[in-house]
Order: structure tokens, then C-alpha cells, then sequence
């Protein structure tokens, strides 16, 4: 089982950066989701209700970032002194945040009032300790610092869309960071732990699945394959602490080091049992 997808979304919503090579901190891939778009109280905002943020492509530059959108273009630095409480879910970050210009700026590009979020070096933010022992450290994705895939998954869900009558989706509406080439699916509802270039992953949490599924990842449209409704078919949990469908897993890594597409991935230690699902009624 090797490696064929490395990724990070430096601003959390915006477009996926493919790499060959990335560096892997406790809170996650260097780079990823460090920057985010928030409403002015500083309640995070994503695709789910600005679909639009599918265009934006971010880049990081020495002392923040580079946004791209079509013909605008925006480099945002930011003042380690000039921060704003934020939210994500239920977790508050103290954050750096963009000056009053580069922010009425984006508010002109979104046709609305918002703010642009920065987790640097003074920001701290800690999730998960239900399901990880300890407390994860994690920049702004929802929940955990990775996320894993894979293929076999991908393709058996594909296989369910067809017959559905609806087109086969990408990879890329599943925002992952590490998609490993495995051709069994699910199989990965039993890993506990893998090894990935000598640091270990620890499979914490399903990862419940939503609205953004069904957004095509370069226009922010909502056409082509819903896999929400092909997920339904055999991915909806059973478990009330995960509700609603699944695909992939959330995991924490346990060490720090690199990642390169082709690096071989093993099973650690495997599950008893696959996480809960719900039986469909026969018609």
C-alpha cells in the first residue's frame, strides 16, 4: 500500500495544493489550513455557506499569504499584534488577523462583511481528547490534524453513483491529506494505527461528511455526483457520537518528519470490529 496523493489546503475552504513532498507537525501537514475566512464576530466561514470559496486559490508567502481569485489578486502580511478571537466549531483560537484594507478588500470580492483569520506562531488551538487519549494540537480543519482516504473507498462509492444514475466524483471533493492506493474498500474502517515514513498515524475518529461533498471543488457548483445520497446506501453511521455518513478517517500523528508520494504505508494494528453502520431496509 504506497502513497499517491499528498495535499494541503492552506486556506481552510479554499483550493487543494497537490504536493510531492510534505513535512508532518504534531498539529498536522506544515501549511495546511493555516489561514481562514470569518465573519466579523470571528465565526469561521466555509463552503457550506460561501461556495464561492472553491475559487480561491491561496499560496503562502514570508509573513502570510497569497490569495488568487480569477483576475484578483490580494498578498496579505500580517501584524503578530493585531488578533481577533475566533471560532471553529466549538473551539476559540486567539489569531492574528488581516488589517482593516486587506479585509475590506475581501469583503468586495465575496459581496459581503469578512475578516481574514491567521494561526501563527502565537495561536494555539487543542481538540479531540475524547477520541485521541490526549488532546490533538490542529491548525483550522474541523476537527483533527489529518486526514486519510483511499482509493478502493473512493471507487466502490463511484460504483454506487453509477448505478444510481449520477456521475462518478473525484478525490478532490473529499479534501483529504494523505490517499493511500489501497483496492479494498472500507478497509480502513479497521486500521488503528499505520506507519507512513516512519511516523505513526493514529486512526481516532470516522470522518462524518456533509454539504461540501457535493460542491465541485474548482466552481464551488453544486452538479455532478452527490455522494451524500451514494454514502447513504451503506456509510451511514450507527453511532450517535458520528452522525450522518462517513468517508475517510480522521488520524493523529504521532511523531514529526517527511512524506513523499510512493512512500509505502503499513498496518500498524487493526480493529476487532468495523465502525457501526446502519442496515438499509430492503424495498
Amino acid at each position: 500500500m504506497k502513497v499517491t496523493g499528498l495535499n494541503i489546503h492552506p486556506l481552510k475552504s479554499g483550493r487543494a495544493i497537490p504536493l510531492e513532498t510534505v513535512t508532518v507537525k504534531l498539529d498536522g501537514f506544515e501549511g495546511d489550513r493555516r489561514f481562514m475566512l470569518v465573519e466579523p464576530d470571528g465565526r469561521f466561514i466555509t463552503q457550506r455557506e460561501l461556495q464561492v470559496l472553491a475559487q480561491i486559490e491561496a499560496s503562502h508567502i514570508d509573513g502570510g499569504v497569497h490569495l488568487k481569485m480569477g483576475d484578483k489578486t490580494l498578498s496579505v502580511r500580517f501584524d503578530p499584534d493585531n488578533r481577533l478571537g475566533v471560532r471553529v466549531w466549538a473551539s476559540d483560537v486567539d489569531a492574528a488577523v488581516a488589517d482593516d484594507a486587506a479585509n475590506e478588500t475581501l469583503s468586495t470580492w465575496f459581496g459581503r462583511p469578512v475578516k481574514l483569520a491567521h494561526m501563527d506562531a502565537s495561536a494555539e488551538r487543542f481538540v479531540g481528547e475524547e477520541w485521541a487519549g490526549t488532546a490533538a494540537p490542529v491548525g483550522f480543519a474541523d476537527g483533527f490534524p489529518v486526514l486519510i482516504t483511499t482509493t478502493g473507498s473512493l471507487a466502490d462509492l463511484n460504483r454506487t453513483l453509477v448505478q444510481k444514475g449520477q456521475e462518478p466524483v473525484g478525490m478532490d471533493r473529499f479534501r483529504t491529506n494523505i490517499l493511500l492506493d489501497c483496492d479494498e474498500a472500507w478497509d480502513e474502517d479497521f486500521w488503528e494505527s499505520l506507519e507512513i515514513g516512519g511516523i505513526r498515524f493514529d486512526f481516532v475518529k470516522p470522518c462524518a461528511r456533509c454539504i461540501m461533498t457535493t460542491q465541485d471543488q474548482i466552481t464551488g457548483e453544486r452538479i455532478g455526483g452527490n455522494p451524500v445520497q451514494g454514502l447513504a446506501e451503506k456509510r451511514m453511521s450507527a453511532d450517535r457520537r458520528v452522525a450522518g455518513v462517513l468517508f475517510g478517517w480522521n488520524v493523529v500523528p504521532r511523531g514529526e518528519g517527511t512524506l513523499k508520494l510512493g512512500d509505502e504505508a503499513r498496518i500498524v494494528s487493526r480493529r476487532a470490529e468495523r465502525w457501526p453502520m446502519k442496515v438499509r431496509a430492503s424495498a
